[in-house]
């Protein structure tokens, strides 16, 4: 087998037909749509000489079905490799958060991480898992801020609501600053 380099690559929409595109598109949307009852699905990668066959696992099956989506929306999508322990800044580039905020979330304990010498590294999958948290407090908070207003005479109670509700997110996001 080749060894080829792990390297950052982006495809774009372009460097494979439509008609390519819609057959993978097609081809995986009625595999989907095939099953009767609970099935366990099952995905191949076939090679060109007849029985040249191997098995791909449902986990990469579901990132191509995501290339293979955003290409067909013209969208350019970019495959990086990334280690599974990754350094403050990178845990932080993730995030979307600074690198001195990342390492407060450290020091208070709200992810783990293991130190290598002088510095320290956090698990990728604890920090997706973290992600994910903190992503539905966001929504929670966002959805605690929502309000239905029926008729214009409902505003002035509507906005005291919003008020109300902010200063209540507030209130919580400086007792807990990382969510």
């Amino acid at each position: 087998m080749e060894a080829t380099a792990l390297q950052q690559e982006t495809y774009l929409p372009d460097a494979v037909t439509e008609g390519q595109l819609a057959q993978v598109h097609d081809f995986i949307k009625a595999h989907e749509q095939a099953g009767r009852g609970r099935l366990e699905p099952r995905y191949f990668l076939a090679g060109a000489a007849p029985g040249e066959r191997i098995e791909l696992p449902a986990e990469l099956h579901r990132v191509l079905k995501q290339v293979v989506d955003a290409l067909r929306q013209g969208l350019a999508v970019t495959v990086a490799p990334s280690t599974q322990a990754l350094t403050t800044q990178q845990a932080a580039d993730l995030l979307g958060i600074s690198r001195p905020t990342m390492i407060k979330l450290l020091d208070e304990g709200r992810l783990p991480y293991e130190r290598v010498g002088t510095h320290r590294r956090i698990l990728l999958h604890d920090l997706l898992a973290y992600r994910d948290l903190r992503r539905a407090a966001q929504y929670a908070a966002l959805e605690a801020t929502a309000i239905d207003i029926e008729d214009e005479e409902d505003l002035d109670a509507a906005l005291k609501q919003l008020r109300e509700a902010r200063r209540t997110v507030g209130k919580r996001r400086r007792q807990n600053p990382a969510h």
